[in-house]
């Protein structure tokens, strides 16, 4: 059994995937060849964003948003201590400080009410200067925009958001990427919708900032002269192939993969929602499933029941063993265990489970069976 399936994936869309890559080699178009506009402007349609920009990987596309504010030293970007290292550590590179905030336990995202109380302390200590607020959608659920866009506004931040794991989900029917003021995702494969290498997409309706992006992503070249460098900027472009085999890739996640990763987690949760704490998605939400997890009792049990599975050929992996402040690049700052106790909590609890769209509900009973002790 395999965590996620992509080579069952790569077998339903085998013709349509191979005849892509030859197109492009037949073009001989590497870099930026239509096959990215193409994406780009799919892209934006689905998602309902003006603009969509290719760059090199996830990464690149929140170091690219940030760069466009001019986040710099002095600068605090708010995001969650239970994430991958990128959503805070982009804001390390340009040498802002991110400001780690603890995560509602049921959603696994950032809890609004943290995210508040982190920026009047950073406020009231008077030290950095509060920009960004950068939530992550975290396992293929939105975070609740609905309490953070207020907070924004209402201390005037912007909302750069981190749809690397969200996209495909929505809150009543708008969807991940539609958020931020800018909003990102990532194309790494084992993501909702991945390639087969790094890719990343930046969206935005601000006919200038796509503008900016889009020579930002290319060393800041003039959009006439490219031997003209108007500011600085990055080598980070989505090469044409990757752009190739993410057509067909969307077009199956659209017309059915969506679909099918929300019957199976239906599947799971209905089977194993009487011993275990099952993934919680709020009335309105609507989540991509880029992780089906599960808490158990505690680590113990954890990480017994992940030898247990592994004895049984079933992958799991736990997402993720540390929060941010708990990791070597951030212990300088001495953030106290106190400030996250659902993240500590949830570090001791997560087993993420094998999750795609091309699993059977055949698989799917051999993971609970082996779960229920059957």
């Amino acid at each position: 059994m395999q965590f996620r399936d992509l080579k069952a994936q790569y077998l339903a869309l085998k013709h349509e995937i191979d005849a892509g890559i030859a197109a492009v080699i037949d073009s001989s178009a590497f870099i930026l060849g239509k096959p990215v506009t193409e994406l780009e402007n799919k892209l934006a349609e689905y998602v309902g964003r003006k603009h969509c920009i290719g760059c090199g990987n996830g990464t690149d596309a929140l170091q690219l948003a940030l760069m466009i504010w001019g986040i710099g030293p002095g600068d605090a970007i708010f995001t969650s201590d239970f994430t991958y290292f990128a959503s805070a550590g982009t804001s390390s590179i340009l040498g802002a400080t991110p400001v780690l905030v603890d995560i509602d336990l049921e959603t696994f995202n950032i809890s609004p009410a943290a995210l508040e109380n982190q920026i009047k302390r950073v406020i009231d200590e008077g030290k950095l200067t509060p920009k960004v607020i950068l939530p992550v959608d975290l396992f293929g659920l939105p975070a609740d925009y609905d309490r953070i866009l207020p907070i924004a506004e209402k201390y005037g931040l912007k909302v750069l958001e981190d749809g690397a794991q969200g996209f495909g989900g929505n809150i009543r029917g708008k969807k991940t990427c539609s958020f931020g003021d800018i909003s990102t995702t990532s194309f790494f494969p084992a993501k909702p919708l991945g390639c087969y290498g790094d890719g990343g997409a930046v969206f935005t309706d601000d006919d200038e900032v796509d503008a900016r992006l889009r020579s930002l992503r290319a060393q800041g070249k003039s959009p006439v002269d490219k031997y003209d460098n108007r500011e600085i900027g990055m080598n980070s472009r989505l090469d044409t192939l990757q752009a190739a085999i993410l057509l067909p890739k969307f077009k199956a996640f659209v017309d059915y993969e969506l679909d099918a990763v929300n019957k199976v987690a239906i599947w799971y949760t209905e089977r194993l929602k009487e011993k275990y704490v099952t993934p919680v998605v709020p009335d309105g939400f609507y989540s991509s499933w880029a992780q089906y997890t599960v808490l158990l009792e505690d680590k113990e049990t954890r990480d017994a029941m992940q030898k247990r599975l592994k004895g049984k050929g079933i992958p799991s992996m736990v997402y993720y063993p540390r929060g941010l402040h708990q990791q070597e690049a951030y212990k300088w700052m001495n953030l106290p265990d106190e400030w996250y106790p659902n993240t500590i909590e949830a570090t001791k609890r997560v087993l993420s489970l094998p999750m795609h769209p091309y699993m059977s509900e055949e698989m799917v009973d051999l993971v609970v069976s082996t779960m229920l002790g059957a």
